[in-house]
């Protein structure tokens, strides 16, 4: 991916996203073409992988086996209009966030192994105070279904993320563009523009050890 300085997210930000933004698409090679599937990925406690699991009539699982295989997830993004600057002399473009994981896929031949890999993708997303408890369901009905599935992980190579969020613009373009989102009641909007303020200050607290630093040597 292409990620000019300024977009580019370090390590615990990236792990960010893709907590806050589980639902991924997997790209491998399947019988010569390139093949996506769109799926929950969770990354595991040490962040070595990404468990996931395909429905058992999915192609792509069949010879997946050790690819070097790319999971992209996409963060909020939204359109910013040219409108909204200070100038006309500007052109539309695009905010957005989003983590690319590359790493070998394996499949999962341990039945416990998927089982837990599937408690946690329930346990993650299910309110706290839901009614539902994967524990209770029948455990013959859940056996059943999990022959329907093929779970796999994918072991980490490489993590790289990008969050473009008018940081190449000035500080008053960037507050013209926040309070326009602001307007707007859509939740990617919003967020993006949270993700713009959080990224000015963390800029600005940056900005004072940089400048001391400057000055000692």
């Amino acid at each position: 991916m292409f990620i000019p300085a300024p977009f580019q997210l370090n390590e615990s930000e990236a792990y960010d996203v893709i907590r806050e933004n589980g639902f991924a698409t997997l790209f491998s090679m399947h019988e010569g073409l390139p093949f996506a599937t769109h799926l929950p990925l969770l990354m595991n406690a040490d962040k070595s992988c990404l468990y996931g699991h395909f429905a058992l009539q999915n192609p792509q699982w069949k010879d997946i086996i050790g690819q070097s295989v790319l999971a992209v997830f996409h963060g909020p993004h939204c359109y910013i209009s040219p409108s909204w600057y200070e100038t006309n002399k500007a052109v539309p473009t695009w905010n957005y966030v989003t983590v690319h994981v590359y790493g070998k896929v394996e499949l999962l031949e341990d039945e416990k192994e998927l089982a837990d890999s599937m408690r946690d993708l329930v346990l993650k997303y299910e309110s706290p105070d839901s009614s539902y408890q994967l524990e209770d369901v029948d455990p013959a009905f859940l056996a059943g279904l999990n022959k329907g599935v093929k779970g796999f992980k994918i072991n980490i190579s490489k993590i790289e993320g990008k969050a473009k969020l008018s940081q190449n613009h000035s500080l008053l373009r960037q507050t013209l563009v926040m309070n326009q989102l602001n307007q707007i009641q859509n939740t990617d909007e919003q967020e993006i523009s949270h993700l713009m303020k959080a990224n000015i200050i963390k800029n600005r607290e940056k900005a004072p050890k940089a400048n001391r630093l400057k000055r000692k040597s």
